[in-house]
């Protein structure tokens, strides 16, 4: 794959995975829209990302909702890493039309372009999410099966309880690793928008002969990822108001986990991803298979910091937000040969110590959290 594509590629994920391609001697072309909410009102101050990807990459400041956008940045392109989407769940649940022509109808026109006119492209890899498993698998003892839990209600969460529950089940359900075979069953229009763009990746690409890779990242963290946007990333939130000498709003217990992977190793997937042959039409789980439950985060982040800032496990909750998810990465290992280097506990030591590095960013937390009070999501 001599020269590629890199939507989004301006962004977190996209620009470091630009430098990986560029030493390896790839040619590295970079369609972004550079959106305010990722890249500040002026990119070339505010963004830091956007700036270490100047002069190295053939850009084109463009959207992937336009199609002339898309023929130009396809031009003599062997390969496309479609990364550009709006990525924010809760965010998701109001600005549905946004996330819906950004995510699936940028897709849309991709793959129209492959579909009716000549381009070079052999393969597509296209960023999915653990999103669209929803609250993710478990096991019952009970039912002696893996069971696919449904969006835990209202009516229960407004009462204090956030476990998980399923038809049929009066025991407390095992937390497993989700298979790439797992139900799919989104619980926002994030989660919705990611599911339809596997999809149609894979459905298009297989009817015209293009390779297709769908890539289903867990929680990315790392150095270089936005401090400012309040809609994503749980790191970046709980540091953000730790260095604003803000308190944490801890949602439900406390006890709700995630699966966090270290850039780097996302990185390594991606070039695996597009170089790795036998394996069009698959997708995998990008994730470390540990899950690490909030509070740790929060008391990690507030250690490293040596910062002691008030930390309030205060029962509030978010419709939508699942309780659990951490990825089973053994067809990434046996396929891609895909094997994470980054331990949490030496990941977000190193993402302490560039955060240490950077300014104050200021906190637009609560505006986020007034957004979505207003829209009846945050309870």
């Amino acid at each position: 794959m001599a020269k590629i594509l890199i939507t989004g590629g301006a962004g977190f994920i996209g620009s470091k995975t630009a430098h990986k391609l560029i030493s390896l001697g790839h040619e590295v072309v970079v369609l972004d829209a550079l959106t305010p909410q990722i890249h500040g009102e002026n990119p070339e101050v505010t963004s830091p990302l956007y700036r270490s990807i100047i002069g190295k990459v053939e850009f084109i400041r463009g959207s992937v909702t336009s199609r002339d956008d898309w023929r130009k940045a396809l031009k003599g392109v062997d390969a496309v890493l479609h990364l550009a989407a709006e990525t924010g769940t809760g965010q998701s649940m109001y600005e549905i039309e946004r996330y819906v022509n950004v995510n699936i109808g940028g897709t849309a026109l991709l793959l129209d372009i492959l579909a009716n006119e000549k381009t070079d492209v052999k393969r597509v890899v296209v960023a999915e999410s653990r999103a669209i498993y929803g609250e993710g698998r478990y096991w019952s003892d009970e039912l002696q099966s893996f069971v696919y839990p449904d969006s835990r209600p209202d009516e229960t969460m407004s009462q204090g309880d956030f476990e998980v529950k399923y038809p049929g089940c009066k025991e407390n359900l095992k937390l497993v690793g989700t298979t790439e075979d797992s139900k799919i069953h989104p619980g926002s229009i994030y989660g919705i928008t990611k599911q339809v763009q596997g999809e149609m990746v894979h459905l298009v690409c297989r009817s015209i002969g293009v390779e297709s890779v769908s890539m289903r990242y867990q929680n990315v963290y790392g150095p270089g990822q936005s401090l400012s946007n309040p809609y994503t990333g749980i790191l970046s939130i709980f540091s953000t108001r730790i260095k604003n000498g803000n308190g944490i709003n801890i949602f439900e217990d406390g006890k709700e986990t995630r699966d966090f992977v270290y850039i780097d190793d996302v990185v390594d997937s991606n070039i695996l991803a597009l170089t790795v042959s036998g394996i069009s039409g698959e997708a995998f789980n990008i994730g470390t298979g540990v899950a690490t439950d909030v509070l740790t985060v929060a008391n990690t982040l507030k250690k490293y910091y040596g910062t002691e800032v008030p930390t309030t496990i205060s029962g509030n909750y978010r419709i939508g937000d699942i309780r659990h998810n951490y990825a089973d990465i053994s067809k990434a290992k046996r396929m891609l040969g895909f094997t994470p280097k980054w331990e949490f506990a030496r990941g977000i030591e190193n993402f302490c110590r560039w955060v240490d590095g950077q300014p104050v960013q200021e906190d637009n937390y609560e505006k986020s959290i007034q957004e979505m009070k207003e829209k009846g999501l945050y309870k």
